[in-house]
């Protein structure tokens, strides 16, 4: 009777221990849902995925949806990440080089200008998965990933790590990014390769009505008919003497089928100072690459860069918004809230 009885206590325990386990968190603003391949991500204003396994960083092709008009993001993903690197050639130790390491310049790609990789994979093609962490906060959602890069150049160390934070505020038409590296290699001019706000699909200028640089103006359709190198022309470099305002990369939206302008997709870095060099370029699609960092960096330094990517009205809005966030480097957050900082 004693040994049922404590058999009895140990089953009731051990149901009701099921009975009572923690659900997962939820959010009142969004509707998250989860499997093996991708997190979704459902807001009043805003849809996206995260892509776990595949072609992974960043926000996943073609799932921001603005629901005021319903456009998509026209591209292969947004705030994708790849190597980190510096200015100089690999020609010397190219074939000593593991992976997708090598990088061959002087092309229509790449352009003349000599870069080398320090580190990779590129993230977005050879990681092959990662693991994204969900934060639910009362007013957003956010989705917080990394990894930590396995191959280096000759006389480099692998181990730099980068860091990707993604919140989405309810209500709002974008989402706030911040991409971060602790590097444990130094360089003179060290940076990361990211696509902000990404490419831009199209079939001779068919999906956008005209591209917005802030640093060079509006550029129309026929500007990418043909392929052109990044250092061609639209290439932004910077100069410390001469920083811009703002960094707005855009593109108009158009339909295809009816030739009617949507919205405008930007993505924004919110320090200017960040952006080492900018392309945007035709390779069979509009190329938007940005490169953050090159400054010098030690090993256990850290760098990055915050931004703004999603929909916007106008030109006007972008900066108004833009003004409104600016200066900033870093991205912090919690269940307790999100917070823009002026470091990485």
């Amino acid at each position: 009777m004693h040994s049922l009885h404590y058999f009895q206590i140990v089953v009731l325990a051990l149901v009701v221990g099921v009975g009572v386990a923690p659900a997962a968190p939820e959010s009142p603003t969004f509707k998250v849902t989860e499997d093996g391949d991708r997190i979704r991500i459902a807001g009043g204003a805003l849809e996206a995925s995260i892509k776990k396994r595949g072609y992974v960083s960043g926000v996943e092709a073609g799932s921001l949806l603005d629901t005021k008009t319903g456009a998509r993001d026209l591209g292969f993903g947004l705030d994708i990440v790849d190597w980190v690197m510096e200015p100089g050639s690999d020609e010397e130790y190219r074939d000593k080089l593991p992976g997708d390491l090598p990088y061959v310049f002087d092309n229509l790609y790449h352009g003349k200008r000599a870069k080398r990789c320090i580190e990779g994979p590129q993230i977005c093609t050879q990681a092959k998965e990662l693991k994204p962490v969900v934060v639910y906060g009362k007013d957003f959602v956010a989705v917080k990933q990394n990894h930590t890069y396995t191959l280096a150049a000759p006389g480099k160390k692998t181990g730099s790590k980068w860091e990707q934070t993604i919140v989405f505020p309810a209500g709002k038409r974008y989402f706030i990014s911040a991409d971060k590296i602790t590097a444990v290699n130094a360089s003179d001019a060290m940076f990361l390769r990211i696509d902000m706000p990404g490419h831009v699909k199209h079939k001779g200028g068919d999906t956008f009505s005209e591209v917005y640089l802030s640093y060079h103006g509006t550029i129309a359709p026929k500007e990418f008919e043909k392929d052109f190198a990044p250092d061609e022309k639209f290439l932004y470099t910077r100069d410390d003497k001469k920083v811009p305002k703002r960094i707005i990369r855009a593109y108009h939206i158009r339909d295809p089928k009816t030739g009617k302008d949507g919205p405008w997709l930007a993505g924004m870095t919110l320090d200017p100072s960040a952006v080492y060099e900018a392309w945007c370029h035709q390779r069979g699609y509009v190329c938007m690459i940005e490169e953050i960092g090159g400054r010098a960096v030690k090993a256990g330094d850290t760098f990055g860069a915050a931004f703004i990517v999603g929909y916007f009205d106008s030109v006007e809005e972008m900066e108004k918004v833009y003004d409104e966030l600016a200066g900033n480097q870093g991205l912090e957050v919690s269940e307790k809230g999100w917070t823009l900082k002026t470091a990485p």
